[in-house]
């Protein structure tokens, strides 16, 4: 087609301001769109009456959705609406999966493993001889066993970041992740003191119980979700090499949460919110570092 017949044809400018011409479709009734008129999907690109038809369209649950979150919509259409993606999401993946593709490297790979892992001996030189170094509580988050062991725990985050990190936002999606997966550390600690750990699984656990408790708090049939959760789960038993151990106390953790974040939904209730987490944390902090010794001991 030659510049003239691009120009007369008029399916190549935006239905809504035809002056502009544009190369873009919307993704539901396929009318060309300019810039003005895209609103961001997870297809791709809806125009502006396409929007409003699916926000009409809404099902109960996703309506109450938006009167318990002051969201204008939910799904996929949130994220339109909030002009933002998951980045949170986006960048866990990043640095995890670059920690993962280093650990693939012969030699190097066995060095990462052995700097990151978690083990409840590192939280007590005088029992065990070896350093102090608590902050394996986390860095193991970003370490794993194994190709498929990362693939896995990825896919998973990414599915659940798409849906938890737009309806709860950057910062609280953040301190859920890192929570709950200390939370799976603390439980290895408290159960296996001497068994060695890596991976996400105690966060990603974490993530499902939270999807499970907030999506039961806004009345949507979390069924699915809990039949997953259960099956994940009762997985660990029969497979060798997984902590259970962290998939339960990730998930613990993160319904305790999930509720507090349900709770404290109201601007006036931020700082109870924050204290709320921040006592989590430091309720973790200090019954690892007194009961396991016990444990260990006997």
């Amino acid at each position: 087609m030659t510049s003239s017949e691009f120009a007369s044809n008029r399916d190549n400018y935006c239905y809504r301001h035809p002056d502009r011409q544009s190369f873009v479709l919307c993704q539901r009734c396929m009318r060309t769109i300019c810039p003005e008129c895209q609103t961001q999907a997870a297809v791709g690109v809806i125009c502006p009456e396409c929007m409003k038809e699916q926000q009409q369209n809404r099902t109960p649950a996703q309506k109450r959705a938006q009167r318990q979150w002051g969201r204008r919509s939910a799904g996929p259409v949130a994220i339109a609406a909030r002009g933002g993606k998951p980045v949170v999401t986006y960048v866990l993946l990043a640095i995890t999966s670059f920690i993962g593709l280093v650990q693939l490297i012969p030699g190097l790979g066995d060095q990462i493993t052995g700097a990151l892992l978690f083990h409840a001996g590192y939280l007590y030189p005088s029992l065990s001889g070896m350093p102090f170094e608590s902050w394996r509580l986390l860095t193991a988050l970003f370490v794993h066993g194994g190709f498929i062991h990362l693939a896995l725990n990825m896919l998973a985050l990414w599915m659940l970041g798409q849906s938890l990190e737009p309806m709860l936002g950057r910062a609280r999606y953040l301190a859920l992740y890192l929570i709950s997966g200390l939370g799976g550390s603390v439980a290895v600690a408290l159960i296996a003191p001497n068994t060695a750990t890596v991976g996400a699984s105690g966060a990603i656990f974490g993530l499902m119980a939270a999807l499970l408790i907030i999506g039961r708090h806004i009345g949507a049939n979390v069924t699915g979700i809990l039949i997953v959760l259960g099956i994940n789960f009762a997985f660990g038993f029969f497979v060798g090499g997984i902590a259970w151990q962290a998939h339960l106390g990730g998930a613990v953790v993160g319904a305790l949460v999930a509720y507090i974040l349900t709770r404290t939904r109201k601007r006036s209730q931020r700082a109870w919110q924050i204290v709320l987490l921040v006592a989590v944390t430091v309720v973790l902090l200090v019954v690892v570092a007194f009961v396991p010794p016990l444990i260990i001991l006997a």
